[in-house]
C-alpha cells in the first residue's frame, strides 16, 4: 500500500463530511460541524495551514554530510520522532460510522506506538470513549498520551484514576474545549477553569502535565502558574472560536517569553515534516498532527498510520539535511524566514 492508495480509500471509508482532500487546509469542510469543520464562517483552520506556508526555509548545502537525528526526549520518554498524532473524539459523529471511539483510539495509539511516536487520544460525553482510550494507553506500556476535557472536579478525579492505571507518562488537558458547541450544556459540564482549579487539577494528576489551548503569552504565563509542564499552542484546529489567529502567528513570542520554564507543542494547519522543521525553528519542542492521522486511519488502518509517519519522518529529515541540522537542538530561526 501506498500514502496515496491510503488517501484514496479514506475518501470512500469516511463519513459524508471530511472529504480526505489532497491538501488538508480546511476549504473544503470549513464550518461544518458536526465533521471537522469549526465554528463561524471556519476561517481559522484555513488562516492556520496559510500562516505555515508563508515561513519559507532557507537552505545551507555547505555542511557536514551526516544522517539528520531527529529523536525527541519529553519527560523520561524518547521518540522517534518529534511529533504525536493529535486528540480527536466523537468520531462517528464527525466521521462516520467505520469507527467508534474506542476502535478508533485502538487503531492509532498502538500505530503509533509502534513507529515510534505517542498519540494524545480523545475524551467524550460517554464515560466509555475515555475508559478505551486510556486502556489502549496501558496496552501499549503507557505509549500515549490521555487527554482530558476540562469537566467537573469530580469526573475529572475520576478520569484521571483511569489515567494512572493506564502507564502513561503524561496527561493532557485540551482547556479550550470549553468552546465546543456540542459540549455545552452537557451533562458532565464542561468549561473554562481558573488559575487556582488548574492549579488543584495538575497538583492531583502527580504527572507531567499539558494544557493543550494556549494562544497567548498571558495564557502560557497561567499555564506556568497553574504547574503545567508543558502547554500545547493551539486553537483547537480552529474549531472553537472564530476570528482568532494562527498558531504559527503567536507561537514565536511565546516562546521567547517562555524562556524554557515549560515544554512547548504546538498544533493547527501542520500537515508536512516540512511544516514540523518550521515549528522547531520557531522554538516548539514538538507538534502535534490531528485531522490527517484520522485520514490515515480510515484509509489504512495501521499500515496508514505508519505510512503517514514515514512521510512526515522522511520530509522532515530531508529539510533538515538541507539547511544543516544534524539533530533537533540544531535547528534554529535562523534556517526559516518569513
Amino acid at each position: 500500500m501506498t500514502y496515496k492508495e491510503v488517501m484514496e480509500q479514506a475518501r470512500e471509508n469516511l463519513g459524508p463530511y471530511c472529504k480526505a482532500c489532497p491538501v488538508c487546509n480546511g476549504r473544503t469542510c470549513k464550518n461544518q460541524i458536526p465533521g471537522p469543520g469549526a465554528k463561524g464562517i471556519g476561517d481559522v483552520a484555513i488562516r492556520n495551514y496559510e500562516q505555515w506556508q508563508k515561513v519559507r526555509i532557507n537552505m545551507d548545502t555547505i555542511c557536514e554530510n551526516v544522517e539528520p537525528d531527529t529523536r525527541l526526549k519529553l519527560f523520561g520518554q524518547e521518540f522517534a520522532y518529534p511529533f504525536f498524532a493529535g486528540p480527536v473524539g466523537a468520531m462517528k459523529l464527525h466521521y462516520g460510522d467505520k469507527y467508534d471511539d474506542e476502535a478508533y483510539n485502538k487503531i492509532l495509539v498502538s500505530a503509533c506506538a509502534e513507529n515510534g511516536i505517542a498519540a494524545f487520544t480523545g475524551d467524550g460525553t460517554n464515560p466509555a470513549v475515555f475508559e478505551a482510550a486510556t486502556r489502549a494507553i496501558q496496552e501499549n506500556q503507557g505509549r500515549g498520551i490521555p487527554t482530558v476535557k476540562p469537566w467537573n472536579p469530580e469526573t475529572i478525579q475520576e478520569k484521571m484514576e483511569l489515567v494512572a492505571d493506564s502507564g502513561a507518562a503524561m496527561v493532557a488537558m485540551d482547556i479550550d474545549a470549553a468552546g465546543l458547541p456540542f459540549l455545552k450544556n452537557m451533562t458532565p459540564p464542561a468549561g473554562s477553569k481558573t488559575v487556582e482549579e488548574l492549579s488543584l487539577i495538575i497538583s492531583d494528576a502527580e504527572l507531567p502535565f499539558i494544557v493543550k489551548g494556549i494562544m497567548t503569552v498571558k495564557g502560557a504565563k497561567k499555564a506556568y502558574e497553574a504547574g503545567a509542564s508543558a502547554i500545547v499552542v493551539s486553537n483547537h484546529g480552529g474549531r472553537v472560536l472564530d476570528q482568532t489567529p494562527s498558531t504559527a502567528e503567536v507561537l514565536e513570542e511565546i516562546v521567547d517569553w517562555n524562556e524554557g520554564r515549560m515544554k512547548i507543542l504546538v498544533d493547527g494547519g501542520i500537515r508536512t515534516g516540512i511544516d514540523v522543521f518550521k515549528a522547531l525553528a520557531m522554538g516548539a519542542d514538538g507538534v502535534l498532527i490531528a485531522r490527517p492521522f484520522v485520514q490515515a486511519v480510515y484509509g489504512g488502518q495501521e499500515e496508514g498510520v505508519r505510512l503517514y509517519i514515514e512521510k512526515l519522518a522522511a520530509e522532515l529529515k530531508d529539510t533538515m539535511a538541507m539547511c544543516g541540522a544534524r539533530d533537533l537542538k540544531s535547528i534554529n530561526r535562523k534556517m526559516i524566514r518569513r
